[in-house]
Parts: C-alpha cells; sequence; structure tokens
C-alpha cells in the first residue's frame, strides 16, 4: 500500500498532494511525458522548457473549490469537481486558477479499509484514456488521519524539478 500526505500551499490555499513522497504533479508529470512528446511538433520548446512545462502542468485546487476536503477525497466531491460519465474526481488542477481549463481527475474507491485513486484521465486528451498512474492504494485510517493533519506552505513545495533521464536527450 502507498502512503498519501496532504496539505496546503500559498497564500491561495491550494491543496497538494504526496504519494509516497513524491508530488502527484510528479506522478502527472511521468504519466503524460511521453504522451506530450508524441505533440511535439505543435510545441516548439527546449529540453528544459518541456520539464518545466510538465511538471508545472497542474496546481493544486483551490480551498474555495474543493470547500470539504473529507468527502472530496473520499470521492464524493461536488457535482462541479465530478467527472461524471466516469464517475472521477478533480486532484489537481490548472495553474491559471480556474482548476477546470485543465483538471486531473481519478476514480476514488474508498472501503472501511482502504481508499485507492485509479483510472487517472485529462479530460481533455480523450485519446490519451487512461493515464499511466497507479492504481494507488492507501489505507484508510492513515488516509483519513493525513486528510486531518494538513500541513499549510507558505510556498510551493515544488521549487525544484526533479531529475529526469529524458530532459536532455529529447
Amino acid at each position: 500500500m502507498q502512503h498519501i500526505e496532504f496539505f496546503t500551499y500559498t497564500s491561495s490555499r491550494l491543496w497538494g498532494i504526496r504519494v509516497d513522497g513524491s508530488d502527484l504533479r510528479v506522478h502527472a508529470a511521468e504519466a503524460t511525458r511521453p504522451l506530450w512528446l508524441q505533440e511535439k511538433s505543435h510545441y516548439e520548446r527546449t529540453p528544459e522548457d518541456t520539464e518545466n512545462f510538465l511538471f508545472h502542468q497542474y496546481a493544486g485546487l483551490a480551498e474555495s473549490d474543493v470547500r470539504d476536503p473529507v468527502p472530496h477525497f473520499l470521492g464524493d466531491a461536488a457535482p462541479e469537481l465530478r467527472h461524471t460519465p466516469t464517475d472521477a474526481t478533480a486532484v489537481l488542477g490548472c495553474p491559471c486558477g480556474f482548476w477546470e481549463c485543465w483538471p486531473l481527475f481519478t476514480r476514488i474507491t474508498a472501503t472501511p479499509e482502504t481508499v485507492a485513486w485509479s483510472d487517472f484521465r485529462q479530460p481533455h486528451r480523450p485519446a490519451w484514456g487512461d493515464l499511466a498512474m497507479g492504481p494507488f492504494v492507501f489505507p484508510r485510517p492513515a488516509y483519513e488521519n493525513a486528510l486531518a493533519r494538513t500541513v499549510h506552505h507558505a510556498e510551493d513545495p515544488l521549487t525544484a524539478l526533479p531529475p529526469s533521464d529524458v530532459a536532455g536527450g529529447e
């Protein structure tokens, strides 16, 4: 089973998530890298620009959008934060401030013992299908404890890009 951490960051109070110590945006960058590189002809970027784009294509959801994090992160999100066709919940949004511009959805399945995140999708790229992320399964008591013990960071903790094997070899 995986380990999850929830936190908020910046004065905008955005929800951040770490799975097994890595920001969820890092997991998303790794999952979408090959998909974006297939579209590279549309995006003339240096390798450094590509990496920066990948790791900052998402931002956390605003506290004001999530409202009540416990039901939200247990899969019972407000209707506007759900992707009805796939019964999925928004877990990341667009860095522009409007989460729906570029959301990341996942199906959250909660049982008395576990909480699972599976079927990650970017709805604005239906051809991508399910992203190569997860499934992530968390022990429910630890998951609920992480939600109850959210830490706030004054700045975005994802300030330095993780090393990448493909950054210099595109």
